[in-house]
């Protein structure tokens, strides 16, 4: 295993020395000489006596070291037909620009403020404007529910919001401007001004409150980047809100900047002039984390897209981008690899384009499947990596480490812990269990540098949610096993794990075998409560395109397959024997199918819908299923 040992060794026997070293890579006001300050577990801080500016960081000392014409971010925008390529230099000017309007409205160090854009790269300039003031930024998903955005505001009482005239979802425009108006109409705090972006596909109506962005720039003086502490908050990210307060990830400066420049080049194998190419949304901590700030702080280029993976217009949009902008590393989710699967089986675009500087594609934000996994290696013939991390950690936890070593790869599995992270399995008592055996997935404490220290004003809530199940390890709410070499299995959600007539199985299990049928999509298993065994699992396949599910007797004999399949590779046990044929799943827009919206229907407990869904059209359309009327 070489140096993946000796790496790993390192974090773990001297900690403090390892994250000083990763530091310096940084431009530090004032550097630390202290790594971490561990006086009131479980609430750590990294770098406590340490001063930078992140925005610095990610952009002036890039243009400062002569690299200021390299291409920084390229947004590519198939829903529009737009492009551009934001130099070091442009970038940068065009953020210090924004950081003095913000300025000019009253935003300083510590203020809070709300962006609720779309894929646009003036969302990577309001981001990056806000760290360049030490002040804190909360994206919130463009185009979502009035009562969602308003429930965020009230919680980050943001000085300011920054938004659109509108967005675009695949063929649909939808307008961002009544959206933010009734959400501040709702909302208790009410923000000083709103900046809006007019974009040509609706233009909005400005009210008194609201400050043409354009119009605004013009008038503004550059702002200087400002140092803050290494502890002080660079952003909060909201991970729920359907219903009550939301939990807000803090997220710091220092120890975040740290992880994800380590991150750049030892996991992603990217570094200066190379570049990432991560499919996701600024509203999710991937696009953060891999779309704006890691890249940038590396070095990088980073590609801004505003489509999705199929559909605007086909499933060969990824290759094009892929081959047209030279990436090196590919980042998805395991749900859009399943959508070009369906809608591209044989991977009949991805072979029209050169795809030769493609070296890597990492997969996260659900369990990538072997089946998936497959396809995708034996379609693109390169490193397929699986990697498993959380919004409340910032950056991966698990992971092939391509720019330290790639280790042997078995599929279902994202291999070992990276550096820094100590994971553990665990069960109901807190007692380690042995190789192979289901439990709690655990972090041992102190978590590495880019994990939230807190949430948002909610200390107490921080320690119920994360800190309170075992003494001295951060509960990811996943579970799954490890194995005899110490590869990570990560199973679901602990709730998706079920007890049938006492026995303990996995729905991720039982997903993995239905996904393995020729003819299959993608899927989702749910356990439902029942009377005799306490629950039995329940299967909802989505076919391939192609497949003709109308001939006659298909569905009963496909049916008939999946059953089987599960009976012979998980077992009788698994009391699998209901299988519906439906034409989507549910999913949240970062992709995660939302088993539990489906099982409390299929129990009859309607719970409000989670925010995040994608497309709750898909959710009624499967309700007759879920029901079973």
């Amino acid at each position: 295993m070489g140096d993946y040992e000796e790496i790993f060794s390192a974090s773990v026997s001297d900690r403090e020395r390892f994250w000083l070293d990763a530091a310096g890579a940084l431009d530090w006001h004032r550097a630390p000489a202290k790594a971490l300050d561990d006086s009131r577990p479980p609430f750590y801080r990294w770098f406590p006596d340490g001063e930078l500016n992140v925005c610095h960081n990610a952009l002036d000392r890039h243009v400062e070291a002569g690299r200021g014409d390299q291409a920084a971010l390229v947004y590519d925008s198939p829903v529009t037909g737009a492009k551009s390529v934001h130099s070091y230099r442009r970038l940068r000017d065009e953020v210090a620009v924004f950081a003095g309007v913000l300025r000019d409205l009253g935003v300083g160090t510590g203020d809070r403020v709300v962006i609720y854009m779309p894929m646009v790269p003036e969302a990577a300039v309001a981001m990056l404007a806000c760290a360049r003031l030490g002040a804190v930024h909360s994206v919130v998903f463009g185009g979502f529910a009035a009562r969602e955005l308003a429930v965020r505001i009230d919680d980050a009482a943001p000085t300011v919001v920054v938004s659109a005239s509108c967005g675009i979802e695949g063929s649909r425009v939808i307008e961002y401007k009544p959206l933010l108006d009734a959400a501040v109409g709702m909302a208790s705090h009410k923000p000083l001004k709103n900046v809006i972006l007019q974009r040509p596909q609706a233009r909005a109506e400005l009210g008194e409150r609201d400050v043409d962005w354009a119009s605004a720039c013009a008038a503004a003086s550059p702002a200087a980047p400002v140092p803050v502490q290494s502890t002080d908050p660079l952003y909060v990210l909201y991970t729920s809100g359907t219903t009550g307060k939301p939990k807000g990830v803090v997220r710091d400066s220092g120890g975040y900047a740290t992880a994800l420049t380590w991150s750049m080049s030892n996991v992603y194998d990217v570094g200066p002039g190379q570049t990432l190419f991560t499919a996701s949304d600024v509203g999710w901590v991937v696009g953060h984390s891999y779309i704006v700030y890691a890249p940038l702080l590396a070095g990088a280029t980073s590609v801004l897209y505003e489509g999705k993976p199929v559909g605007t217009p086909d499933a060969g949009q990824f290759w094009r981008v892929a081959s047209e902008y030279g990436v090196r590393s590919m980042f998805t989710a395991p749900t859009a690899f399943r959508a070009l699967k369906k809608e591209d089986p044989e991977g009949t675009h991805a072979r029209g384009y050169d795809l030769s500087a493609l070296k890597y594609l990492f997969l996260a934000g659900e369990r990538l499947d072997p089946e998936t996994y497959r396809w995708a290696s034996e379609l693109l013939g390169i490193p397929v990596i699986d990697h498993w991390w959380q919004t409340e950690t910032g950056w991966p936890i698990v992971a092939n480490p391509a720019g330290i070593e790639l280790l042997p790869v078995k599929p279902g599995s994202p291999t070992r812990p990276l550096p820094g992270w100590d994971i553990q399995v665990l069960d109901g008592d807190g007692k380690p269990v042995p190789p192979g055996t289901n439990g709690a997935i655990v972090a041992k404490l102190p978590m590495p540098p880019g994990a939230l220290p807190t949430l948002w004003n909610d200390d107490e809530r921080f320690l119920s949610s994360y800190m309170s199940a075992f003494e001295g390890y951060y509960l990811t709410g996943d579970g799954g096993y490890l194995d005899e070499d110490g590869y990570l299995y990560v199973m679901g959600r602990t709730d998706d794990v079920i007890n049938v007539a006492g026995h303990r199985l996995s729905t991720g299990g039982m997903e993995e075998v239905l996904a393995s049928h020729p003819d299959v999509a993608e899927c989702a298993v749910i356990g439902v409560a029942d009377q005799l065994k306490g629950q039995v699992p329940r299967g909802f396949v989505v076919l391939k395109s192609g497949v003709d599910a109308a001939a006659d007797g298909y569905t009963s004999r496909l049916r008939a397959e999946l059953v089987q399949l599960v009976r012979d590779q998980v077992g009788a046990v698994a009391s699998l024997k209901d299988v519906a044929v439906v034409a989507a799943l549910p999913k949240t827009r970062s992709g995660k199918i939302l088993r539990k919206a489906m099982r409390n229907i299929a129990e009859g407990t309607e719970e409000p819908v989670p925010s995040t869904i994608e497309d709750a059209s898909v959710l009624d359309a499967l309700r007759p299923a879920l029901r079973k009327e």
